[in-house]
């Protein structure tokens, strides 16, 4: 799967307690709407890391989106 950004994207991902806020600019959403369209028609077990080395803002906690059956 190819993953594809947007110019000027800009996603971060906290932690609360048991709650996941996902933040994101319009490139940003558009980009990982993209991805899960993307992820989507891949097989069962297929996933995507995002994590603050390669696509999250400084400071994101990490993110594993996987697609199941």
């Amino acid at each position: 799967m190819n993953i594809k950004w947007r110019e000027g994207y800009e996603i971060k991902v906290k932690i609360s307690g048991d709650e996941v806020t996902v933040s994101a600019n319009r490139e940003g959403l558009l980009s990982l709407a993209e991805q899960l369209t993307a992820l989507a028609d891949e097989t069962s077990g297929s996933h995507i890391h995002y994590d603050g080395f390669n696509s999250l803002e400084e400071g994101s906690a990490g993110m594993i989106i996987e697609k199941t059956e």
